[in-house]
């Protein structure tokens, strides 16, 4: 079954992540290390894992599969994501996949070593916007229906 798997830790669309799976009534994992309050709602389940470095990251890859939809903005978690098979949409609503990844990865790698490289390049970075909301709604609920359709054509 399709589920909508979030990174949840930092993540600024959990709302709207919340509002497209009820809409469409497929589970939505909430995956981060606590903090998280968890909702009323019946289709979503707060997933706490232990603290540590990236212990959210490989909780998810771990338990992604080929149908989910999986919410993110960490790089090397979405390439582990659409290797195995989940579809990755960033916050933004730009979808991460097997056409994009590597070089995602590679700008990722470049930014760091030119950030470590100076000192005065830190942060910084465009504000998460209205627009971009939108955008990640809009690519949320397509992802998603194309998620539902694909299972539902192999299971026929």
């Amino acid at each position: 079954m399709a589920r909508v798997i979030v990174d949840a830790d930092a993540c600024p669309v959990r709302a709207e992540a919340e509002r497209v799976a009820t809409r469409n009534r497929v589970p939505l994992l909430l995956v981060c290390n606590g903090g998280i309050r968890p909702p009323a709602n019946p289709l979503v389940e707060v997933v706490i894992v232990d603290e540590g470095p990236d212990v959210a990251d490989k909780w998810i890859a771990e338990n992604c599969e080929t149908g989910d939809v999986v919410v993110t903005s960490d790089m090397p978690l979405a390439a582990a994501c659409v290797a195995a098979g989940a579809r990755v949409l960033r916050h933004n609503g730009e979808a991460l996949t097997q056409a994009n990844i590597g070089s995602q990865l590679a700008m990722r790698d470049l930014m760091s070593d030119l950030r470590a490289a100076d000192p005065f390049r830190q942060g910084g970075g465009k504000g998460f916007t209205k627009a971009d909301r939108a955008r990640f709604l809009d690519a949320l609920e397509r992802e998603l229906r194309s998620a539902i359709r694909a299972e539902k054509d192999t299971r026929t």
